[in-house]
């Protein structure tokens, strides 16, 4: 087993990652230029050279639930190789998510034209957080929500043009 010494030695022999020291003499190395939220590389180097090594997004390492591997008894080379594989899988950014279907809400547009009765025409308009109907120029309503301008006209028997 490596010691605590050599842990560190072989993991500061990596300038991208920045160390961080933490509670109880542990050591933590954060690589800054992550691609992702997560930038802890290794996390809780302790001098009894206990430690982990975030594996989380590299495929076939067997991983705890955090996306940790404990390093205790790696050698030399396989703290090498996973810490840079770790690297390498933090560099790559995530794919962006579509998004859901569910939810998207449908959003009415900014400016709709609506006819009434004698072909009357009224303009409901989006600004600063209140939907205002117009008659050309003049304000005739104001509502908090679409629905409730909508239902508002409809009830005068306008429809939309």
């Amino acid at each position: 087993m490596l010691s605590f010494e050599q842990k560190l030695a072989i993991i500061e022999a990596f300038p991208e990652l920045e160390r961080k020291d933490v509670s109880l003499g542990r050591t933590n190395f954060h690589y800054e230029e992550s691609a992702h939220e997560k930038k802890s590389v290794v996390h809780h180097l302790h001098p009894n050279g206990n430690g982990y090594v975030f594996a989380g997004l590299v495929p076939g390492v067997a991983t705890d639930d955090k996306g940790l591997v404990n390093i205790r008894d790696f050698t030399e080379e396989e703290l090498r190789a996973i810490i840079e594989k770790s690297i390498s899988s933090l560099a790559i950014a995530p794919p962006e998510k579509p998004e859901s279907k569910k939810k998207k809400k449908k959003k009415p547009p900014l400016e709709q034209k609506w006819i009434g009765p004698d072909d009357a025409v009224l303009t409901l308009l989006f600004e600063e957080d209140l939907w205002y109907l117009y008659a050309d120029l003049n304000l005739e309503s104001a509502f908090e929500t679409y629905e409730e301008a909508e239902q508002y006209l409809e009830e005068e028997q306008f429809t939309r043009a």
